[in-house]
């Protein structure tokens, strides 16, 4: 009898531990779904088919967030990690912790995220830094790579000016230290960095450095933070070794508070020695952190080291994220994944922008102008690099939250193309007051800047819509993301004038001419 008892208790742990809990969502009517990986923006809402996506493990350069929504009011939330796929029209949501309910909050898809906003990532009323959206950015990752140097980033800032570009953020990126872990100014490329943040001050910009959770091995920072527990271990109790884009890394152990708190003094150090005003953080990824390694918290996950990570970006307001797990309305500037130079990967930015928002980030920048990828602008001579790409791609930018230059149009582009691009830049700036009111009015409502047209118009079939996106409550914007110069715009019932001041009544599909000069948008009249 007792054996049969003990048999009986084992199969009851084996269950609870091994079993996994299932969710099928058979939708309803006229229901589409959103949400869990933004990289998969331009799949939403799921009609076809998606092969498992584990939430734990994957992330696909990007935010993940264990929540999906839909245009029929409904949506699930998990505080962890779950598997979720698409099939015959049904989404299968597969969790080892827990049965993930279906929650009907009302009937439409800003019922579903209102609701879910407030219950689970509330925003509290504080935004990054207001420069973010009211000027474009700067990074010199695309001009400099891993030769980041004081000489060519004081050039870079003042062609800038010189091409008539607005002044506003100008980050600092990969390889300025002498290496990871270490934070200082590699003293042959940087002779005198004070100088620099000081020189890069008086143009007008601000200052931001790229960082990374990763420590060289076998450096004096690696042996010194192995003593004092701050370093991820592996099985052994040695420093775990993690693979990373730039080789192999030991990495901080930010589920340590003490360790969090020690990479925070370094930064506020940087800042009070050099003046630097924020900081890139960057990597981060669920992807990293295997089951093999041995944390400081117990029974942290994967997704934990991310979300560490960025919440350090909480302690300054010049901060910017390209991987977190959760932390929606949070004071925190969120990117999209370096992208190609491809129609392709234009043609993502709305969507995965329509993502973000949806998932609680607002404050979202998208991918640098004319795409992140190095490889794409890496030796290749500019009579290669398509213009038009790079000129469209500043026209989404333009009236997005956030834009990001890193590729040099001055560089790359004609001059009549310049021209145009450079008019993008300043149109973001001239719109930087009314995007400034919807962050204010996102800071403390949660609602999305750059929001789905069924978002904001239920029940006109603009589910699909993913080349169209509101912009606050007033402005429909519809640029062009491929190579024609002709497109069709879906109006929402209503009135609506367009940028070249012509009035057009909604509830109808217009064709309009776009010459590569023009970024159509549409406000609405009534």
């Amino acid at each position: 009898m007792k054996n049969i008892l003990l048999s009986f208790l084992l199969h009851l742990i084996f269950l609870n531990i091994y079993s996994q809990h299932e969710t099928i969502i058979k939708s309803l009517k006229n229901e589409f779904w959103w949400g869990g990986a933004i990289a998969h923006g331009s799949a939403m809402p799921y009609i076809s088919p998606l092969d498992e996506y584990n939430l734990l493990t994957q992330n696909s350069n990007n935010q993940i967030v264990p929540f999906m929504l839909s245009n029929k009011g409904r949506y699930i939330w998990s505080e962890l990690p779950f598997k979720y796929s698409v099939s015959d029209n049904n989404i299968i949501i597969k969790s080892d912790y827990e049965k993930i309910d279906i929650i009907t909050a009302g009937k439409t898809l800003k019922d579903a995220y209102m609701r879910a906003c407030d219950k689970y990532f509330k925003p509290e009323g504080t935004l990054p830094d207001t420069l973010f959206f009211t000027m474009p950015q700067y990074n010199t990752w695309i001009e400099l790579m891993y030769n980041q140097n004081q000489e060519d980033i004081l050039k870079y800032a003042n062609d800038i000016i010189d091409n008539g570009f607005p002044k506003g953020i100008l980050m600092i990126d990969d390889n300025w230290q002498r290496y990871y872990g270490n934070f200082d100014f590699r003293k042959e490329k940087f002779p005198d960095p004070k100088a620099m943040v000081d020189s890069l001050h008086n143009m007008g910009f601000k200052v931001m450095l790229w960082v990374s959770p990763f420590v060289s091995a076998d450096s004096q920072e690696y042996r010194e933070y192995h003593d004092k527990g701050y370093l991820i271990k592996n099985r052994k109790g040695k420093p775990a070794i993690l693979s990373w884009w730039n080789g192999q890394s030991a990495c901080f152990d930010l589920t340590n508070p003490e360790a969090s708190a020690h990479i925070i003094s370094l930064l506020k150090k940087m800042q009070q020695e050099f003046g630097i005003d924020g900081f890139k953080f960057d990597a981060g990824d669920n992807s990293f952190y295997n089951s093999d390694i041995i944390c400081y918290k117990k029974d942290a996950i994967a997704v934990d080291h991310t979300k560490a990570w960025a919440k350090i970006g909480l302690e300054f307001p010049f901060n910017e994220m390209r991987a977190c797990w959760k932390l929606g309305g949070k004071a925190l500037v969120q990117r999209l994944g370096d992208k190609q130079h491809s129609w392709k990967a234009i043609s993502a930015l709305i969507p995965e922008m329509i993502a973000a928002g949806l998932m609680g980030y607002s404050y979202t920048c998208p991918d640098m102008i004319g795409g992140g990828q190095y490889k794409s602008f890496h030796n290749v001579d500019p009579r290669r690099i398509n213009q038009n790409q790079i000129v469209r791609s500043a026209q989404i930018h333009a009236m997005m939250p956030m834009m990001q230059f890193s590729v040099a149009p001055w560089r790359v582009l004609s001059p009549e193309n310049m021209a145009i691009t450079r008019d993008m830049a300043l149109l973001h700036e001239k719109m930087g007051a009314y995007i400034m009111k919807c962050a204010g009015e996102s800071a403390l409502s949660g609602e999305p800047i750059v929001r789905h047209m069924e978002y904001e118009y239920p029940g006109q079939g603009l589910h699909d819509c993913k080349d169209q996106y509101m912009l606050g409550d007033r402005y429909m914007i519809a640029p062009v993301i491929t190579n024609a110069e002709k497109r069709d715009v879906r109006l929402p019932v209503g009135l609506w004038k367009d940028d070249m001041g012509v009035k057009h009544k909604g509830g109808r599909t217009i064709e309009i001419d776009v010459p590569l000069s023009r970024l159509p948008y549409f406000e609405k009249i009534k």
